[in-house]
């Protein structure tokens, strides 16, 4: 009995993907692709037969050897303030959570790279349930199609999703090749149109990975610091251990050089009595003047303070609200753009560090993790030396 092959997934593809598949599967022409990305991201269009611009027996053939497949949705949930929350299925074991976040005219949606996390960032609600593994392409880009077809989307018209952060569950630099496609497809017009600047990717500084980042794609960068010394850093981003704030700043040095009058965000969750005293905001300012004067750029680094969201189990508190506009004035007097970011979602377990999906074996599948980072790590710090 011969073996059934698979179909391809078309959310897989970014444009390049697309023009080869049609071309070396299909023998068909490049616009052929174009036509079928816009069916995809522009019109939320999964079945060939409604694609109406394609002929027949081409809509046969696609069916037969391609498909268009987004997660599932478990279930959907708005918040009180605007927010929304998605629980997407990715496979039968597990499932991942998406964020959608309105505010003053734009619409941020905050997407996974990972099902669960291994990086065990003590303030954290995804870090308590483990790793299992990565998501592909498609499943990072469906989460996009997802929203996009929610909200109503139309590239090139009035739009209500503007911004997509990089920010879900999961490191997205543990999942370079899967997330750097996804976004390409993100800032494509075939895709979903949206600018550079509008793309961010949050990492919580994986130094030889952030290099890398800077080689191939064109997106902003936020880094992940919630503390102003090592010490503080180790305790809350067990990484740390590995790439210091040393070595981290200099990595965020080269990124902002590489794309001049760009600035990095540096997110500083605050929590009481851990990194939420004056001298922790006079550490921290003294850190991010540093940073400018390496850059040679006046708000080369940009703060975002982060009231923390608490969740079950954890040791952590919110600080008040007189400490955090202490600290952010502290700041400010220094000459640090910081802002307070608003506590959004909360209601619905959708604020920063709340996510917690549905993930299987993280015991086994944490360990393997851990030892992927260290020999992924190693292998690119030489490879963008």
């Amino acid at each position: 009995m011969s073996a059934v092959l698979s179909r391809q997934n078309l959310f897989e593809l970014d444009r390049e993907g697309m023009e080869c598949f049609f071309a070396e599967t299909l023998g068909e022409k490049r616009y052929r692709a174009h036509q079928v990305m816009k069916w995809i991201h522009h019109r939320h269009v999964t079945d060939f037969e409604e694609m109406t611009d394609l002929g027949r027996v081409l809509r046969s053939r696609l069916a037969s050897v391609a498909e268009v497949l987004p997660p599932q949705v478990h279930f959907d949930r708005p918040s009180s303030d605007g927010a929304h929350k998605w629980l997407l299925g990715m496979d039968a074991r597990n499932a991942i959570e998406m964020v959608y976040i309105p505010d003053k005219g734009r619409g941020t949606l905050c997407v996974s790279s990972q099902v669960g996390c291994a990086l065990n960032c003590q303030f954290c609600s995804t870090a308590t349930q483990g790793f299992n593994r990565n998501l592909s392409t498609a499943e990072i880009i469906g989460q996009v199609w997802v929203a996009a077809r929610h909200l109503g989307n139309v590239p090139h018209r009035q739009r209500r999703l503007t911004n997509v952060v990089m920010m879900g569950m999961g490191e997205p630099l543990m999942n370079f090749d899967n997330v750097v496609r996804a976004m390409n497809i993100m800032r494509d017009d075939l895709g979903y149109g949206l600018a550079n600047k509008r793309v961010t990717l949050s990492t919580a500084g994986v130094v030889p990975m952030i290099d890398r980042l800077a080689e191939v794609c064109d997106v902003s960068l936020a880094v992940s610091l919630h503390a102003p010394n090592d010490d503080i850093r180790t305790e809350l981003v067990p990484l740390n251990r590995k790439y210091p704030i040393a070595e981290l700043m200099d990595a965020c040095k080269r990124y902002a050089m590489s794309r001049k009058g760009t600035s990095i965000t540096f997110g500083y969750t605050l929590m009481k009595g851990v990194n939420d005293q004056p001298e922790h905001a006079h550490q921290l300012a003294r850190l991010m003047k540093r940073f400018d004067n390496a850059v040679q750029m006046k708000d080369a680094g940009k703060v975002n303070l982060i009231p923390f969201n608490p969740f079950p189990g954890t040791r952590y508190e919110r600080a008040d609200e007189a400490g955090i506009r202490n600290f952010q004035k502290v700041l400010l007097d220094a000459g640090v753009l910081a802002m307070v970011r608003r506590t959004r979602g909360d209601d619905i377990d959708a604020a920063c560090g709340q996510l917690k999906g549905q993930v299987m074996d993280r015991t086994r599948r944490q360990t393997e993790f851990q030892r992927s980072l260290d020999r992924r790590a190693d292998d690119n710090r030489y490879e963008v030396a």
